[in-house]
């Protein structure tokens, strides 16, 4: 999630709402210019008992990010507390419960996505050694209730801890016990938008099967494949889902817009602090009418932080986010980029892919991003098929994206091989989180424990 630092210059007031749409064209980007950013999220636990560390404690949260200086990370504060650090590979923030999230730098390619993957984990398995921590690839803690979670002391999540619970029974999940990969991509015109938006939702399921990682709740099988997936369906109606309109005849930025707007408030950031605005209008904002704000307007950053507080399947900021996979081992990370940089980076691609998913209907579509949490790749498709019947043509089609590309590492490879780990997914017809349950009700004889063997970093 986005992180204010304590000083932050003011942006231009909105003074109108065309402004607001305007926002999503400066985004555009002609296609030399196209960089791929990749977020993962990982758990973060003692090797001692395998608690959450809190904040505080010696050895926790603040003093693991502080330990990070000395890869040349440099701290930012709210409230006099480290809540992030910045470098040159991006930023590594908090989610809510300590979860570490790299949020990656804009690169050009696969392999130096992977690089920084790479450089990132080293680093954090570094200091982990240190503290006697370790970081866990899973889609949701295993066996963790939420009052054995420590809660991380950022201004906004304050709010949203209190307001989750009035709009849904699983935002508290969703904020304190989930993880996930995600990649955020360019697009070049209002018309490339449109259509790489409409292949992403219709494919995100797909991404959240191949990438299925959350099967266990509390210590036990919870009866899903991913579970973080399933925890959406009931975190907040008003701001999450498949956004049907968004494959309406004349679909764009103005109607992307009008939703935004109709997405309920959090917050307003304002002199280093979070004002509570949760369930209020963004509109009235517009209108100098917040009631926590009266007779003030709100300024471009205001739009940018709200924004962000919308969580459908695939987001549009000044880019577009795919958001639909489950946090997971090392080696899946960088499949998740590979998967949608092939799909969305090639125009020979991305036909093909729309070509897939175009004559889906509304209700087609809404039914497989229903039944994929549980089912897998067994969830339905329209024309009486399943998700394993197209998985391997996905694939496929992002492969040939991929080798379009061209974009080759020093020693003459292209970004295909990435997509290794899908294609092992696709050939066994076993997702990550069948592959646990096998183990789980095997080897591990029932003890959940063996997880943090498994799927330590």
């Amino acid at each position: 999630m986005t992180t204010r630092p304590d000083t932050i210059k003011r942006s231009p007031l909105i003074e109108s709402r065309d402004q607001l749409v305007a926002s999503f064209a400066r985004g555009e980007k002609p296609a030399d210019r196209w960089r791929i950013g990749t977020e993962h999220e990982k758990f973060v636990y003692a090797d001692s008992d395998h608690h959450a560390p809190s904040y505080t404690e010696q050895g926790g949260i603040r003093d693991l990010l502080k330990a990070l200086e000395e890869f040349g990370w440099a701290p930012v504060t709210e409230g006099g507390n480290v809540i992030a650090m910045t470098g040159s590979d991006g930023s590594i923030s908090l989610e809510p419960a300590g979860q570490f999230e790299l949020s990656g730098a804009p690169l050009e390619n696969l392999h130096q996505t992977c690089a920084e993957t790479g450089r990132h984990l080293e680093q954090v398995k570094a200091i982990g050694e240190k503290f006697g921590i370790g970081f866990l690839g899973l889609g949701m803690w295993p066996d963790k209730t939420r009052a054995e979670l420590p809660i991380m002391p950022k201004g906004r999540y304050a709010i949203m801890l209190r307001h989750m619970p009035r709009v849904g029974s699983m935002g508290l999940d969703m904020m304190l016990r989930t993880c996930t990969i995600q990649v955020n991509l360019d697009y070049a015109s209002e018309a490339d938008m449109v259509q790489k938006l409409r292949v992403g939702l219709a494919l995100q399921p797909l991404a959240t099967a191949l990438f299925a990682n959350s099967p266990f709740t509390e210590g036990k099988p919870n009866g899903m494949l991913s579970y973080r997936s399933h925890i959406w369906s009931d975190t907040d109606p008003a701001r999450t889902g498949m956004l049907p309109f968004v494959f309406e005849d004349g679909f764009g930025y103005d109607r992307y817009t009008d939703y935004a707007l109709d997405v309920p408030m959090y917050f307003v950031y304002r002199d280093g602090k979070y004002i509570d605005a949760a369930g209020l209008s963004f509109r009235d904002f517009l209108k100098g009418e917040l009631s926590v704000l009266p007779g003030e307007k709100p300024t471009l950053d205001d739009w940018t932080d709200h924004l962000s507080t919308a969580f459908p399947e695939v987001r549009l900021k000044t880019f577009l986010e795919m958001r639909g996979a489950d946090g997971g081992p090392w080696n899946k990370i960088c499949a998740l980029p590979a998967l949608w940089v092939g799909l969305l980076y090639d125009q020979g691609a991305l036909d093909a892919a729309w070509d897939l998913v175009k004559d889906w209907t509304i209700d087609e579509r809404q039914a497989l991003r229903d039944a994929v949490p549980k089912m897998g790749l067994d969830a339905p498709v329209a024309g009486g098929r399943t998700l394993r019947d197209i998985a391997g043509q996905v694939v496929d089609i992002s492969s040939a994206g991929l080798s379009a590309r061209a974009r080759l590492d020093a020693g003459g490879s292209n970004e295909t091989g990435f997509l290794d780990p899908l294609r092992e997914i696709v050939r066994s017809g076993k997702v990550p989180a069948q592959v646990l349950l096998d183990k789980y009700h095997g080897v591990w004889g029932g003890d959940i424990s063996k997880v943090y063997d498994e799927l330590r970093f």
